[in-house]
C-alpha cells in the first residue's frame, strides 16, 4: 500500500509517496498554498491520483515534547485532510527533521533559492520514511 508524507506549512507543504511496498519513501514536491482549505483539497487529491492508502502527517511538538500552534494545526489539518480524503491520517512526531532534511541538502551542496525550494519536500520525505521504518520494526 502507497502512503503519502506530508511536511505541512503555512506557506509551502512537502509531499513524499511510498513505493506499494512500504519501503521507500520518494519526494514529490511541494505545494505553495496559503488557504488551509484549498491545501486540504490539493493534498487529497493528490493522494487519490497516487493511489494512496494512508496519509501520515508531519507532527511538530516541541522538543519537550509539547504541543505548540504548530501542532494543533497539524492535528486540526489531519482531521480536516481524513474527512475530505476519506483516508486514514496519521500524526507522526517530525522533531529534528528539517535539521535532517538541512543535513542531506548540505551533503548534496543545495543552497540558495534552490534549496528554499526542496527542503519542504525533503523533509516529507525524512518524515514519511522515519514512518515507514518504524512501520518495518514494529
Amino acid at each position: 500500500m502507497k502512503i503519502l508524507g506530508v511536511d505541512l506549512g503555512r506557506v509551502r507543504t512537502g509531499i513524499a509517496i511510498s513505493d506499494d511496498t512500504g519501503l521507500i519513501a520518494t519526494p514529490i514536491g511541494t505545494i505553495t498554498q496559503r488557504d488551509t482549505e484549498t491545501l486540504i483539497e490539493q493534498v487529497a487529491n493528490i493522494a487519490n491520483e497516487k493511489g494512496a492508502g494512508e496519509i501520515v502527517v508531519g507532527h511538530p511538538r516541541n522538543m519537550d515534547g509539547t504541543r505548540g500552534d504548530s501542532a494543533r494545526f497539524s492535528e486540526e489539518f489531519a482531521d480536516a485532510l481524513g474527512d475530505k480524503s476519506g483516508l486514514p491520517v496519521k500524526l507522526w512526531d517530525e522533531r529534528m527533521t528539517t535539521m535532517s532534511a538541512i543535513g542531506i541538502l548540505n551533503k548534496t551542496n543545495t543552497r540558495g533559492k534552490k534549496r528554499k525550494a526542496v527542503v519542504d519536500t525533503v523533509a516529507a520525505t525524512v518524515i514519511l520514511q522515519d514512518y515507514l521504518e518504524s512501520l518495518k520494526n514494529s
